[in-house]
């Protein structure tokens, strides 16, 4: 990676540079915050500034979205390392429980094995070895987007610190009564053959049949009437005055083959527009129902069991797949004149976000969280403390207040976390954290809770693992070695958490609980939420749909930096983005144009060197282009501040294309003698963008103002700069370049060949003196040339506000101006009869009547344009 300054190649190939520019990073140890204090590029005295990494899954290829947090991550850190602030990005993996015994079963398959064939000890060493590849992976993936994360502090969700502070917390928890074991309703995939939280359950559209049954005295709606063998309970609305006389009672229900006892109670939830407004209650089968059967003492009857078949509760059915039961249920219901009708309609089947397959709520006897107890040393439930910590912070402190960004999804959590229930954390499944629980030989009474097993003979460990978002909820705190670690006490509460907003329910929301309860302190003090990628017709990506893109594909054909900042401009915290190729193309094209801006800047001045403090100005572009930078310094730096990404970036963008590169390197040709304001503009803009596009400036600065390559020196240590001198202004520049810019849609507008010099002459009683200093400069960016004398009857016009601008023309451009006049003159009389005729404006729609004229309008402007 070895070039001088002065020969920069004439085009930038990222391909040839990124690999060597991240290991340069890397190796410099410049990623840890110690060795930044070390080497003496930040004060041991600063605000520390802490992001954890969103663990990705140990399962495989990173993809857009996971690009998408990094290039917002990194950003952010890089932003805060300029800052002079010790930065620490704590990179790290999740074990990913279920997704990744899934991947590993299916491997297995491929063998014509089971897990069971291997037994759990084998089949654990088998996933350990996929485990160890698949971050081997990441690892690259994480590096070929830049991400400057400090890997001396990497951590894994199964590490044997973060375990140990895993079975801390559940024994913590067991001992303050919030964890319990009980067989309550969950939502159980027949596939996984484990248990999934609420949020883990995905909705899925599709069309099904709504059975009216004869249900006794009264007519039921059901979508599932299988399960209507396991009713136990038959709900009503108190104020129904249909089934008054049946509230209280107990009623026996022929159901075709098999008979059934239900309680008849009412309650205010039911709704009585709903079917026939009676509703049987199946409390071993939903959620609601199982909260009925608690209330109202009903009994709990468990017909369906974890493969998806009837039990023996189901009598005449007992072994069929549930929906070879529904089929034969519902003949038999025919058969026996119970069936009312069947309506078609369209409603949601909960699925398994993992693998697909149809949920079955069902009781199970299994380990929750309660989430309404009080804890004593809070006088507050889980609950109540995660949401005050949102709403005005931890026991109305301001510095422990979570911030959320964008302030729409306040909503959105405090409704998720008001009607929280009891959060079922055990999975039946092997890989994972083992749940810290043992039990004495011959029974479940006698039971140990801990961290470490118990001593003696004769306990044996429950065989469920911990739901995966119970070790990444701890995320914050377990890598940073609490409870007496010196990073816990120096890095903890983070700053930020950025993520997706299709977690917030899955992770957020548990990391505020647990570290909470845990620690007392909030995980971090803002959480900014980007949005999901989708096409570029605003679809989903998906493997159906083969409109996925590769992020590494990406950065191999355009560059990491090309790829960054398509996934940051153009967008707001919440909102769904759209990326396809041709936007991360655009951008590549930005990468190269600032390229080429800089290998200009380094031709032209003698020697790049770093300037201390904002050079005089001496001309008129000088001033201008020192206010608007200062400007552009205060703007992009307040915005970083508040985390308006995509708006920092546009009006660095805008800067560096319109006003730098158009206009004030323009002006250096003729002007001459800007070195001092070139490499001062240069050092100060590679600083600016550096945390959006890290790998061309790092290549541009150590090929210029660090060709030692002295770590110290290396751009991402720098200082962020701040505006010198007065920010905006330039009035006077502003004027200049309004007249060229009129001379020249002239000169377009009249097709004139760019390289003919025409004469000119600007009258203004205004800005007289100011154009007669400015002569040059206008003459030779307007490709024109000042006369005293001029026809101004035949000459072209542009009437600006205190000035006239009169543009000389050849006879051949005169011959054809007056003959695209005749033209349009005939044009706009032809449109003006038609527009006048009476006839035609009674008759022609609207639409086609707005039209012509706006045919007419436009004519006329290109005929003033012309006579002008």
């Amino acid at each position: 990676m070895k070039i001088e300054s002065s020969n920069l190649p004439k085009a930038y190939e990222a391909g040839k540079y990124e690999d060597d520019i991240y290991q340069y990073w890397e190796s410099s140890g410049l990623f840890n915050p110690d060795e930044c204090i070390k080497r003496g590029v930040t004060d041991k005295d600063t605000p520390t500034f802490t992001i954890v990494l969103p663990p990705p899954n140990v399962t495989g290829k990173l993809h857009l979205g996971h690009a998408s947090m990094l290039a917002y991550e990194d950003l952010i850190i890089r932003f805060q390392r300029l800052q002079g602030k010790q930065t620490l990005w704590v990179p790290g993996t999740d074990h990913a429980a279920i997704a990744t015994q899934t991947v590993v079963e299916k491997e297995l398959a491929k063998e014509g094995l089971k897990k069971e064939d291997l037994g759990r000890e084998k089949f654990l060493e088998r996933v350990r070895e996929y485990v160890s590849k698949s971050k081997n992976t990441i690892r690259k993936q994480l590096r070929k987007m830049g991400a400057s994360l400090d890997w001396s502090r990497e951590k894994y969700t199964l590490d044997e610190d973060v375990s140990r502070t895993v079975y801390h917390v559940f024994t913590r928890m067991y001992e303050d009564g919030l964890i319990y074991r009980g067989d309550r309703i969950v939502n159980w995939c027949p596939r996984c053959h484990s248990t999934l939280a609420d949020d883990e359950v995905e909705y899925k559209e599709q069309k099904a049949k709504l059975y009216y049954i004869k249900y006794g005295p009264v007519v039921i709606a059901t979508t599932r009437p299988e399960t209507k063998i396991g009713d136990t309970g038959l709900a009503v609305h108190p104020d129904d005055q249909r089934y008054q006389d049946l509230i209280g009672k107990e009623l026996e229900i022929n159901l075709g083959k098999v008979d059934i006892k239900v309680k008849v109670f009412a309650d205010k939830e039911v709704d009585p527009e709903f079917g026939s407004g009676a509703i049987g209650v199946t409390p071993a089968h939903s959620q609601i129902d199982f909260a009925w059967a608690e209330k109202y003492g009903l009994e709990v009857k468990k017909i369906i069991d974890e493969d998806g078949k009837m039990t023996a509760e189901a009598g005449p059915y007992a072994g069929l797949p549930v929906e070879e039961c529904r089929q034969k249920f519902i003949a038999d219901l025919e058969k026996a004149g119970l069936l009312v009708k069947v309506e078609e309609i369209e409603n949601n089947i909960s699925v398994c976000y993992r693998c697909g397959t149809t949920i079955e709520p069902l009781t199970s006897k299994q380990w929750f969280i309660d989430v309404n107890k009080k804890i004593p040393r809070f006088g507050k439930s889980l609950k109540e403390l995660s949401i005050e910590a949102v709403r005005q912070g931890l026991s109305g402190d301001p510095k422990q207040k979570i911030d959320i960004i964008p302030e729409r999804f306040y909503k959105t959590y405090f409704q998720w976390m008001e009607n929280l229930r009891d959060w079922c954390i055990s999975r039946q499944i092997w890989w994972g954290h083992r749940i810290p629980v043992w039990y004495k030989e011959g029974g479940d009474e006698e039971v140990y809770v801990g961290v470490e097993p118990p001593k003696g003979e004769g306990w044996r460990q429950d065989e469920d693992t911990l739901d995966t978002w119970f070790s990444s909820a701890l995320w914050t705190f377990s890598t940073l070695g609490w409870p007496e670690g010196e990073d816990f006490k120096r890095f903890h509460p983070t700053q930020v958490l950025e993520t997706g907003y299709d977690i917030l329910f899955f992770w957020v929301a548990r990391m505020i609980i647990m570290t909470i309860y845990t620690t007392g302190q909030i995980p971090f003090e803002k959480v900014y939420l980007h949005g999901l990628i989708r096409d570029k017709q605003g679809r989903k990506m998906s493997k159906s749909l083969g409109n996925g893109i590769d992020p590494l594909e990406m950065i191999a054909k355009y560059g990491a930096d090309a790829l960054r900042l398509s996934m940051i401009i153009g967008t707001a915290p919440g909102n769904d983005i759209r990326m396809y190729e041709e936007k991360i193309a655009g951008y590549r094209n930005f990468v190269n144009k600032f390229w080429n801006i800089a290998r200009f800047i380094l031709l032209t001045v003698n020697k790049p060197e770093r300037i201390a403090s904002q050079p005089l100005p001496k001309t008129l572009a000088d001033q201008w282009i020192l206010a608007n930078f200062n400007q552009l310094i205060q703007e992009v730096t307040g915005l970083l501040e508040q985390f308006s990404f995509s708006p920092a970036a546009e009006k660095l963008y805008e800067f560096t294309w319109s006003k730098l590169a158009d206009w004030y390197l323009e002006v250096a040709k003729i002007e001459q003698g800007k070195d001092e304001i070139l490499n001062y503009i240069l050092e100060r803009l590679l600083i600016m963008l550096h945390p959006f596009v890290p790998f061309v400036t790092e290549v541009i600065w150590s090929t210029s103002y660090n060709p030692e390559k002295k770590p110290e020196l290396m751009l991402m240590v720098q200082k962020w700069p701040q505006a010198q001198g007065e920010a905006g202004g330039g009035g006077q520049f502003d004027l200049l370049q309004e007249i060229i810019v009129n001379i020249r849609s002239l000169r377009s507008t009249n097709k004139i060949p760019p390289v003919e010099v025409v004469d000119v002459k600007i009258e203004s009683e205004k800005y007289q003196p100011l154009i007669e200093s400015q002569k040059e400069l206008i003459a030779k960016l307007a490709r024109v040339g000042f006369v005293e004398e001029l026809d101004k009857d035949s000459a072209l016009h542009y009437p600006g506000d205190g000035y006239d601008i009169y543009l000389a023309v050849s006879g051949d451009i005169k011959a054809r101006l007056e003959k695209e006049r005749r033209e349009l003159e005939k044009y706009i009389a032809s449109l003006e009869k038609k527009l006048s005729n009476e006839e035609f404006l009674r008759k022609a729609p609207s639409e086609v009547i707005n039209k012509e004229r706006e045919k007419l309008k436009q004519a006329r402007e290109k005929l003033n344009k012309i006579k002008n």
